[in-house]
């Protein structure tokens, strides 16, 4: 009985992380470039009260013995970094990355971090910045900033033209063995992991990392309709688990009055 009370107590905390995570997704549906996490389950450990293939004492082996489980728990969360739909904003800094890379930034202890977020700005110094104020790299160079026109090409060239004449450089983008290994540290920003791999730097529409299209920005890949129903789906589990402690507790409670 005792199992079936901290079985049923696993699956319920399990889904109060699924249902968070569900909340997150549906939190961010309108955040730029953000990208949508599933939760993995996985069975916990068992207890084997008789072994496959045991003499049952006449020298016959049963086919298949008797193990109970102890229930479930949240064994990973997992970045889904399918392309968002693009936004037309008709914004010549707003740069949205079609296919697979990332933006570099510096952040404010030195270290890097990677972004799909393309609304890019220009700080009064003419430096490329985040939304966030944080300076990009790879490529992106210091710009004049009284400016009068901005063009980026899907390839990464980026010319710029101030009253003085043109300027021309070519951003590049950074890529990952294994993007859902990022480690996310908010701000719409990822840190690389052992489990990403090291940052894989290239040109854009070139050996398969993305093109850039200026003027545009990726929305959330989050699908409001499909998280619904696994909000849904999450609710009826946690009831049912919610279930199986109750009667669990009523059955436990008839054996206690079994004496009176």
């Amino acid at each position: 009985m005792n199992l079936a009370l901290y079985a049923a107590a696993s699956g319920m905390d399990a889904q109060q992380l699924n249902l968070s995570n569900i909340s997150n997704n549906i939190a961010n549906v309108s955040t730029t470039g953000f990208k949508k996490q599933n939760i993995e389950f996985e069975d916990m450990l068992y207890q084997n009260l008789s072994g496959n293939n045991s003499d049952n004492g006449n020298g016959v082996y049963v086919p298949s013995g008797v193990s109970l489980g102890n229930g479930t728990k949240v064994v990973a969360t997992t970045k889904i970094f399918t392309q968002g739909q693009l936004t037309q904003t008709n914004n010549p800094t707003d740069v949205a990355i079609q296919g697979n890379g990332f933006f570099e930034v510096q952040l404010q202890d030195g270290t890097k971090a990677y972004t799909r977020d393309g609304a890019l700005q220009i700080s009064s110094t003419g430096q490329w910045v985040t939304s966030n104020g944080l300076p990009l790299e790879e490529g992106f160079q210091q710009v004049s900033p009284n400016y009068t026109n901005i063009a980026i090409s899907t390839n990464g060239y980026v010319t710029v033209t101030n009253p003085t004449g043109q300027q021309t450089f070519r951003i590049q983008l950074a890529t990952f063995p294994n993007p859902s290994g990022l480690q996310s540290i908010g701000q719409n920003l990822y840190q690389e992991t052992q489990a990403s791999g090291s940052a894989e730097l290239g040109n854009p529409s070139e050996n398969g990392y993305g093109g850039l299209q200026q003027n545009y920005l990726e929305s959330s890949n989050v699908d409001v309709v499909n998280e619904m129903v696994n909000m849904i789906v999450a609710q009826r589990a946690y009831e049912i688990n919610a279930k199986s402690v109750q009667t669990a507790d009523e059955m436990l409670q008839r054996v206690a009055s079994l004496k009176q």
